[in-house]
């Protein structure tokens, strides 16, 4: 039994954690921005092949008590390196901390860089280069006021880069973001879904991969690939495994548009690249004047808060408008809108029946939901 912890953006942990669960993970905690788990070598390549909102999946070595710099450096200089992965390999070291009594981080990660080099240069002379882009492994430490803890990076590249995205396209969203957003809103794959202003088509995309059954992980490589440990008849088995269940829809129920072409030719590329192109309707359209696709469904977007129209006052414009599109258009929708603009409910004229607190990365945003039913949720002047 080893232990793990899974990172990703904050505010899915409790996605993550039933995740991670459903995969047969034991012991699952959450803790601000990941999970913590433990299981065996098939579940740390499962995690990183099947989970839709991990950033990444780093492997626990070890974890000591320190005071000073030189107990962090003991620490790590009493592991087998070598057992994990050859000299030949380059290595990146990362330090994070929570109230770690040290003076300085970068002199923290020099000393752990520094043992790691220390005992592949006792066992045969050679130490690993040192690559800070592209590195073969990646080694992460987490230090708390009174422990270190040391971690393999199973992941490699972050989970969130599926290998689909032909280009970033304005203002994207992080792929395991779109998909824990779809996750909070309960969608299921028989239920018509709706981005109205899809842009690069991220949601689309993540919602394509849950409708056919693709596991996201499937044609990218990882770093577990390149340790020791690696297991390459368990690997292939999960792999093929995830290929057989695939499924091929007869109907789709996935809406996506835009009022830029140049944003629909990214949408298309993207599922292009996915294979999904054929599972999810694309039309060039403004979303105050396209009526709904279906009776009932649920719409969920990224609107542009600043970055794609970069004129406030055009947004101030533009909210009141939607929630009057909204409102005549999609009664019996329930509408998601993900956002870092907290003005929004304010401005749309809507009243959110729930306000969900999530981070693109460093910027705080709301993903505010609102049931779209006729004759109510109209905020009185």
């Amino acid at each position: 039994m080893q232990h793990y912890f899974a990172t990703c953006p904050r505010g899915l942990e409790s996605v993550l954690e039933r995740e991670l669960a459903a995969l047969g993970a034991r012991d699952a905690a959450r803790v601000d921005g990941g999970v913590r788990f433990a299981g065996d070598l098939a579940l740390c390549y499962a995690a990183n092949l099947e989970s839709r909102v991990a950033s990444r999946i780093l492997w626990q070595v070890a974890h000591a008590p320190y005071r000073t710099d030189r107990d962090i450096y003991e620490t790590v200089h009493s592991l087998d390196w070598g057992s994990w992965f050859p000299v030949e390999l380059s290595i990146r070291v990362d330090v994070s901390a929570i109230r770690a009594p040290v003076r300085s981080l970068e002199f923290v990660t020099l000393r752990i860089k520094d043992a790691v080099c220390d005992v592949f240069r006792a066992a045969d002379g050679r130490r690993p280069d040192v690559d800070t882009r592209s590195p073969d492994v990646r080694i992460q430490a987490f230090l708390s006021a009174t422990h270190v803890t040391l971690y393999l990076d199973t992941s490699g590249e972050p989970l969130f880069k599926r290998g689909y995205r032909s280009s970033p396209g304005d203002a994207p969203l992080r792929e395991n973001l779109a998909a824990g957003i779809l996750a909070l809103t309960g969608w299921k794959p028989d239920t018509p879904l709706l981005d109205p202003m899809c842009g690069s088509g991220t949601l689309l995309c993540e919602a394509a991969m849950i409708e056919l059954d693709r596991a996201p992980g499937l044609t990218r490589s990882f770093g577990f690939e390149r340790l020791s440990t690696f297991e390459a008849g368990l690997w292939t088995r999960l792999q093929d495994a995830a290929r057989a269940r695939i499924r091929k829809p007869e109907t789709s129920v996935i809406h996506g548009s835009d009022r830029y072409g140049e944003a629909l030719k990214l949408a298309r590329a993207n599922l292009a690249a996915l294979g999904a192109e054929d599972y999810v309707t694309l039309k060039q359209a403004d979303v105050l004047e396209m009526p709904a696709p279906a009776p009932s469904g649920i719409i969920v977007t990224n609107p542009p808060y600043g970055v794609r129209l970069q004129d406030q006052q055009s947004l101030a414009e533009l909210y009141p408008q939607l929630g009057d599109a909204l409102k005549k258009k999609y009664a019996g929708w329930t509408a998601y809108i993900f956002t870092a603009d907290l003005r929004l409910p304010k401005l749309i004229g809507l009243s959110p029946s729930r306000r969900t607190p999530l981070f693109n990365g460093a910027l705080e945003c709301r993903l505010f939901e609102f049931r779209m039913v006729a004759g109510s949720m109209r905020k009185k002047p």
